[in-house]
């Protein structure tokens, strides 16, 4: 499958899981060449098609753009791209359930097995601590960077106010952990209010974790995801004839 249906697929899919709506994007890197990466035109991801998606260097320079927008926070990719060889996917979002966790003293913890990644440690970055005054938008190298060095060698990346940057070795896995984040972060609260402090849940222990984040490429979930979007393009595709 190429790289652009791929990434049509993760973009309907996390806008179908409200994870990102308007704003959001999901980008792949190249296997062809380590030093690019696709991703798409600045464009609402649940409308995503094949014929959106662009190449860019590592610069986040669109290789082609054909005079196409493209998203203000391109940089967040390819600072991420260039600090860590082992990424081969990246998906920044916006969840609403996340958020909250940025901006409070209550750390993120791993409280079901499908988002076990959750406790290999999910820093938060405040873009104030690389510049004050900013818009909260990563528009430039710099701010990617900085955001990048605070990411580290973990699978996400919390941005205060903003949201998140969920990254992997592939995009099934990048899809997945940047949902079942969402999911994670909406579990977490609910148990805080039933609990009435996070000292009384029971979260994943260590060994837990290293136990699920081993296997869990979401292979089945992608299966599903791709299923229900071939059906929305193929009902897209009847509606234009």
């Amino acid at each position: 499958m190429s790289f652009a249906l791929d990434l049509v697929i993760a973009s309907r899919t996390l806008a179908e899981h409200g994870v990102i709506d308007a704003y959001g994007h999901a980008s792949v890197r190249s296997d062809r060449n380590t030093q690019r990466y696709f991703m798409a035109r600045n464009v609402a991801p649940e409308l995503v098609v094949e014929a959106d998606i662009l190449e860019y260097d590592l610069d986040s320079n669109p290789v082609d753009a054909k005079g196409r927008a493209v998203y203000h926070e391109r940089f967040i990719h390819g600072e991420i791209y260039k600090a860590r060889p082992d990424v081969m996917a990246i998906v920044h979002n916006h969840s609403h359930a996340v958020v909250p966790f940025s901006c409070t003293n209550v750390a993120l913890q791993p409280i079901f097995h499908m988002a076990a990644f959750v406790g290999l440690g999910v820093p938060t970055w405040d873009i104030r601590d690389a510049q004050a005054g900013t818009d909260m938008l990563v528009r430039n190298a710099a701010l990617g960077g900085h955001l990048a060095a605070t990411l580290g060698k973990h699978p996400a990346v919390l941005m205060r106010g903003h949201g998140s940057t969920v990254v992997a070795e592939n995009l099934p896995r990048a899809v997945g952990r940047a949902i079942y984040l969402d999911i994670n972060a909406r579990m977490q609260y609910q148990a805080i209010l039933l609990a009435g402090d996070d000292k009384a849940i029971v979260f994943m222990d260590s060994a837990e974790v290293a136990a699920n984040v081993s296997w869990q490429n979401y292979e089945r979930s992608w299966s599903l995801w791709k299923t229900r979007v071939f059906a929305r393009l193929a009902e897209e595709a009847a509606a234009k004839r």
